[in-house]
């Protein structure tokens, strides 16, 4: 279902709006209805890659290396006492 919108725009952005229309073959009602679309289109998908991310980061990487010490023998100090 598609709605109407009222948008004020000052004078000379409604011109280039209808020239740039009219360059592209358009109507200036079509030419804004894409450009929010694809705005919003690139939201969702800047949302969906920054969850994806997230998840990626809690879950962590495995980089192969294998820990052979323990932190006590890391921290050990018998030498100072």
């Amino acid at each position: 279902m598609k709605g109407n919108l009222t948008l004020r725009l000052d004078q000379a952005a409604i011109r280039k709006a209808k020239l740039l229309a009219a360059a592209r073959g358009v109507s200036v009602s079509r030419l804004l209805a894409d450009y929010v679309e694809r705005e919003l289109g690139a939201d969702a998908a800047y949302e969906k890659a920054m969850k994806k991310s997230l998840a990626l980061m809690r879950k962590g990487w495995h980089l192969g290396g294998v820990r052979a010490w323990t932190r006590e023998e890391l921290h050990e100090r018998s030498g100072l006492r």
